[in-house]
């Protein structure tokens, strides 16, 4: 019998004039199973986008057909007559008061990344994460919390503004088999956001409590939800870890001392909070220079990992400084989407994840 997951893993094979696929840039709407029948709509940005695609909806259909017990398949081409009124939605405010954590809606599990300082590469972390979690056949959302700072749409490749039909719930993008959802897409790319604690806690709380996590997903619960959060230990990470119930944190750090010693007041904040530690990783481990070969420790290397050992915790792995990481992020489509020896690190740190039952 074919599923919705086999059906987007043969959309996902038609790729698109400019760059992405079918599923990665989230136009593929109303998928219809009914006996051997399967339709579905393929939206198009634009009218004039639309009349180009006619071979890309052939392809797509001819791509179902191929499928086991899939006698009949009808693809719609569409794209918006006029355009869509932003969400008249407002964000951030006081966070309404409630009865200790609560499960996010639609969320099975919840897992926090987070660093003790800016700039050691948690974001990159949580997005590869995310997508090498998907890859393995897991219901993945990815929540970027850092709302002073947030860089999942441009790394994730979205800029799309969701929805919400009601000014109350929030439909989320989709990208790399993950349902995504950040401040940065409700506010202009270089717009600041200028807000007192209060504001960010009711932000926070707008972005687990009002989004429809299972809206790309059939209605089906997420197996997990990967939260980016900020770095430092102030009144995002108390949100979350009061409001809602996280079932672990990673911890992301570089090797030197001068960051390991702010991971270390972010490891004592969970421990406080009462938050499990999944585990550390050590990213910008070592740099092999592509041209002669020779291993740099630009930052130290192995400092995470025996801090891990000090602590009883478990080490997750190491992470080398790659360019093609970074080129891969600022261009939207993350490194563990592919199949390079980086996609291959973040595989095993999601297998690792998978084989404790955390995602």
């Amino acid at each position: 019998m074919t599923t919705r997951d086999d059906i987007n893993a043969a959309l996902s094979r038609i790729r698109l004039p400019v760059d992405g696929t079918l599923v990665s840039r989230d136009m593929v709407r109303a998928v219809t199973i009914q006996g051997d029948t399967v339709s579905f709509v393929i939206e198009a940005p634009s009218p004039e986008i639309a009349r180009q695609m006619e071979p890309i909806r052939a392809a797509a259909e001819a791509a179902v057909a191929e499928l086991p017990g899939v006698a009949r398949v009808q693809a719609v081409l569409t794209a918006p007559t006029e355009q869509k009124q932003p969400p008249s939605l407002k964000i951030g405010g006081h966070p309404k008061p409630q009865d200790g954590p609560l499960r996010v809606p639609g969320v099975k599990r919840l897992i926090a990344v987070a660093s003790g300082k800016g700039g050691v590469g948690k974001s990159t972390v949580s997005s590869n994460l995310a997508v090498a979690l998907a890859r393995q056949g897991r219901k993945v959302g990815l929540l970027d919390a850092d709302i002073y700072g947030p860089s999942q749409p441009r790394m994730m490749g979205v800029s799309k503004r969701p929805a919400s039909p009601d000014g109350k719930i929030i439909h989320p993008l989709h990208a790399h088999g993950v349902t995504l959802m950040s401040i940065g897409l409700m506010l202009g790319e270089d717009k600041a956001v200028v807000w007192r604690g209060p504001m960010l806690m009711g932000a926070l709380q707008q972005m687990l409590g009002q989004v429809a996590w299972t809206h790309h997903t059939g209605g089906e619960d997420l197996d997990v939800l990967i939260v980016d959060l900020p770095p430092g230990t102030g009144d995002v990470q108390l949100t979350l870890c009061t409001k809602a119930v996280v079932d672990g944190a990673i911890v992301v750090s570089t090797p030197q001392d001068v960051a390991l010693l702010d991971a270390r007041k972010a490891l004592d904040m969970f421990a406080t909070l009462k938050t499990p530690i999944i585990g550390l990783v050590e990213n910008m481990s070592l740099f092999h220079c592509p041209s002669c070969g020779h291993e740099a420790h630009v930052f130290g290397h192995g400092g995470v990992a025996t801090e891990a050992k000090r602590l009883g915790l478990p080490f997750l792995g190491a992470l080398p400084i790659d360019l093609d990481t970074r080129l891969a992020g600022d261009s939207g489509t993350p490194i563990a989407a592919g199949d390079s020896a980086m996609a291959e690190s973040f595989a095993q740190i999601a297998g690792k994840l998978v084989a404790q039952n955390l995602a």
